[in-house]
């Protein structure tokens, strides 16, 4: 099980944990996790990450999904629309891999860099 957090400023407006907690031969599912540092809820939000072989996610729950090669952007369902401060929302993934699995590092949220978490 590979776990890697989104590598950033030390103190962004939010942080990411990346995991992957299942695989199987061309296929892994996903979990990510976004916390809300800052001390006003976020309403409404997009997700963006890039994943750096190949990836393509195939079923998402937490948010919508859009893929254009390897750039993914995900935005809030309605029930996770709302990040309370020191808050968090979790997102699950199944998706596809060739060969490597390498995990994103780099996580934007409303277009900021989240930190690690």
């Amino acid at each position: 099980m590979d776990v890697i957090t989104a590598s950033g400023p030390a103190a962004g407006p939010c942080a990411v944990t990346y995991r992957v907690t299942g695989k199987w031969p061309g296929g892994f599912q996903g979990e990510v996790v976004v916390r809300n540092t800052r001390s006003t809820a976020v309403d409404g939000w997009t997700l963006r990450w890039t994943f750096p072989t190949g990836q393509r996610i195939t079923s998402l729950w937490g948010g919508t999904v859009t893929q254009s090669g390897a750039e993914v952007s995900v935005e809030a369902a309605p029930y996770t629309a709302t990040i309370p401060p020191s808050g968090s929302v979790s997102l699950g993934f199944t998706g596809t891999r060739a060969g490597t699995d390498t995990d994103p590092t780099v996580f934007l949220l409303n277009g900021a860099e989240c930190s690690a978490a």
